[in-house]
């Protein structure tokens, strides 16, 4: 019973596990949008969000919060907000989003999000806010770090199935160990019984 539960134990555990690493997945193709994005304080701020074009379709958004599951709607679709607002070139597959008299408050992290069925695509930007004097990024994603970003996103999937393989075979190795532990009782009950037909 003992042994019954602890199977049923690890393989609960490795679901969740598995669930984990896929709901975790945050970096995706369908996405990408620069990492960091540095500009002046009072000026206005343009962050391109390139998207999969089957999504041209689907209703994008720009929201702000360190968690993406908390995080709050700043602006969405075509409506544009007090100082924000979203354009969408849907030939070229690229969602715009431009912030207006940027203030301190509006340094934060924040995410591209396109609206899926089941889980959202996201992407997470990190802008910063500084003084005037100081040279802001350049917000345009080149070829290399769109390339090192899906090469990133590639080596998670790799990593995950390999996980996943390897709870599965840990999941069905302790199948085994406890299968022939029950087994083994059985075979020791059959013989206890045969000793104990024997000596009646």
């Amino acid at each position: 019973m003992r042994t019954s539960r602890i199977h049923v134990g690890f393989f609960k555990a490795s679901v969740l596990f598995v669930f984990w690493l896929t709901k975790h997945t945050v970096d995706s193709d369908a996405l990408s949008a620069p990492k960091m994005v540095t500009e002046v304080y009072g000026e206005s701020v343009t962050i391109p969000c390139q998207y999969d074009i089957q999504f041209r379709d689907n209703t994008k958004y720009w929201c702000k919060g360190i968690v993406y599951e908390l995080c709050k709607i700043v602006v969405r679709g075509d409506r544009a907000s007090d100082r924000a607002s979203i354009s969408d070139d849907k030939e070229a597959g690229v969602f715009t989003v431009t912030m207006t008299s940027l203030r301190k408050s509006d340094d934060d992290i924040y995410w591209c999000v396109i609206s899926t069925p089941g889980r959202n695509n996201h992407a997470r930007v990190r802008l910063s806010i500084s003084q005037k004097g100081i040279t802001p990024t350049n917000t345009t994603p080149t070829n290399s770090s769109l390339i090192q970003g899906r090469g990133e996103v590639r080596w998670w999937e790799t990593l995950r199935w390999i996980i996943f393989i390897f709870m599965l075979c840990c999941l069905l190795s302790t199948h085994i160990v406890v299968w022939r532990m029950k087994a083994a009782q059985k075979t020791q009950q059959h013989k206890q019984n045969q000793y104990e037909n024997i000596y009646e």
